[in-house]
């Protein structure tokens, strides 16, 4: 029985057929999840793009650099650093603004006003942020400029980078290195002058007083940046930064982004004219690679959207300086959304073998068909988009009206915890409180504290020389919080009830400005 039952299955096992499958991670061919990084070598574009990203760079650093050396008259009793987060006081000054602690919101709507606005040019420019403002996108523009100024263009620099050490090669590459780190140290330097005074916090530096911290910084944001912008560059991009992977959600048919229109380059080729004389088709790229040769991703365009690509379009500036040259219409490589290149697509296409032929989207003088799509800034004002720019707007003008309308005097209470109340020798009930007041101007203020819905009471407060009553002038130093001890009598043959509300109010009356606090006021319990 068991013999019978082994060959059956024998048999069985012969049949069965063997599926021609093979796994992806194969361990013969499978490579390192860290390869080493190629080294990029971007040649220097011209074109519109180029120069649009050099004034970005020149604006984006001038702000960065500029900006702690700015001033800004608050008079005697504030700092004039016209953008200042000044730590120790608690403060952020941005010019006639000054935000305190308790109105961190502020600062919250602006970051909310931040991640709308990235949502907003994602949707409508795809990757722009990446491609102009991000710091790493300036920064390393600015090492390569540095990068050709002392090894000199594409070629020059790959040839260094293949001779052998010698004593120019090293000098150029010590500079480079050296100049990288000035850059490094320049940028620490100005991120720390955004805490403190920066001429005054300049000297200390300099001469060794500043506080470690400030040396800690600078170490810190040179090392940062020399690496990042000068050693990994679009590692950063592709490895670190989660901003690739978010994009694919922000991103719709309707977006746009760089693309290579082959539905007029394909089939590429470099012999127009002879392909011609022999009846081929050819599409408008000769496969020169200057859209490769840019790129400081190191990517080809001509393979389709890829995460490494930032949308810097500086590949679309080469391939129009070779359409110039050629005589042909620019916009081989452009900005353009998913749905108008479908349908260009479905145009150049032949409806029987599915091949791609330029000639059905030309007219015979060399121009395009009338059904080709072109770049319409009218899609950039879409639903999508529109919906953005309104959440955007709402947070903008939330916070605007939040500033002009806010009070720049405020009073908070606190009850003594133990005793809730003193029984006085005469019989009165004494009630003790912590009051504190907040002058949120830069200028000495006199403040009225007054108790008001509590019949017959009084106020005491020690070290302040007025007898006792039902208002007190308060002397309240710019931009500073007083704290007062103040002690509330009521008589006896007022107490109606062993808990009653009243107010402390606080009023400048030079300014009208008025804040209150209800607050409880103790007492036995009555019969």
């Amino acid at each position: 029985m068991n013999t019978q039952t082994t060959t059956a299955a024998s048999e069985d096992a012969d049949e069965i057929e063997r599926l021609d499958a093979e796994s992806v991670n194969a361990a013969w061919k499978r490579k390192p999840l860290y390869e080493a990084r190629k080294k990029i070598f971007p040649k220097r574009a011209e074109g519109t793009y180029r120069r649009f990203k050099w004034l970005v760079m020149l604006v984006t650093l001038g702000i960065y650099y500029v900006t702690p050396w700015l001033r800004w008259d608050r008079g005697p009793f504030a700092p004039d650093q016209a953008v200042l987060l000044d730590v120790a006081n608690r403060r952020f000054y941005f010019f006639f603004i000054e935000i305190w602690p308790q109105e961190f919101f502020f600062v919250a709507g602006l970051l909310v006003m931040a991640g709308f606005g990235l949502f907003l040019i994602t949707s409508a420019v795809g990757r722009a942020w990446c491609g102009y403002t991000c710091p790493q996108t300036v920064w390393v523009d600015l090492f390569l400029v540095v990068e050709r100024w002392i090894e000199g263009e594409r070629n020059q620099r790959m040839k260094l980078e293949a001779a052998p050490w010698s004593a120019s090669k090293l000098a150029k590459r010590v500079l480079k290195h050296a100049v990288w780190i000035f850059i490094g140290i320049a940028t620490g330097g100005a991120w720390i002058f955004y805490f403190a005074d920066a001429p005054t916090l300049l000297m200390d530096f300099l001469t060794g007083n500043a506080a470690p911290i400030a040396y800690i910084t600078v170490a810190v944001l040179t090392a940062t940046t020399y690496t990042f912008g000068g050693l990994m560059r679009e590692q950063v991009c592709i490895y670190m930064c989660p901003w690739p992977r978010i994009q694919a959600a922000m991103l719709d048919e309707n977006s746009l982004v760089v693309t290579y229109n082959d539905w007029r380059g394909e089939p590429r080729g470099r012999h127009a004219k002879k392909a011609a004389a022999q009846g081929l088709v050819q599409g408008d790229c000769v496969d020169c690679n200057a859209c490769v040769a840019v790129c400081p991703m190191g990517i080809d365009i001509r393979d389709g959207q890829q995460l490494e690509c930032i949308t810097c379009a500086l590949c679309i500036d080469a391939c129009d300086t070779v359409m110039d040259k050629l005589d042909r219409p620019r916009g081989l490589i452009s900005y353009a959304t998913l749905a108008d290149y479908a349908d260009n697509m479905a145009l150049a296409q032949d409806p029987v073998t599915g091949t791609l032929d330029p000639r059905r989207s030309r007219t015979e003088d060399g121009g395009f068909v009338d059904a080709v799509k072109h770049f319409n800034w009218r899609i950039v004002f879409r639903p999508r988009s529109l919906m953005y720019m309104g959440v955007w707007s709402l947070v903008g003008i939330a916070l605007v009206v939040g500033l002009l309308s806010r009070d720049r005097l405020e009073v908070n209470v606190l009850h003594d915890r133990n005793p809730q109340y003193v029984l006085e020798s005469n019989g009165d009930i004494r009630n003790g409180y912590s009051v504190k007041i907040l002058n949120m101007i830069p200028e000495p203020r006199v403040i009225f504290l007054s108790i008001e819905g509590l019949p017959g009471a009084t106020m005491r407060i020690p070290g302040i020389d007025q007898p006792a009553g039902v208002s007190f002038a308060i002397p309240v130093e710019p931009d500073r919080l007083r704290e007062l001890r103040v002690n509330v009598l009521q008589p006896k043959e007022y107490v109606t009830s062993d808990t009653a509300k009243f107010r402390f109010i606080t009023e400048d009356r030079a300014s009208t400005e008025r804040d209150s606090y209800t607050a409880n006021f103790h007492g036995p319990e009555t019969k």
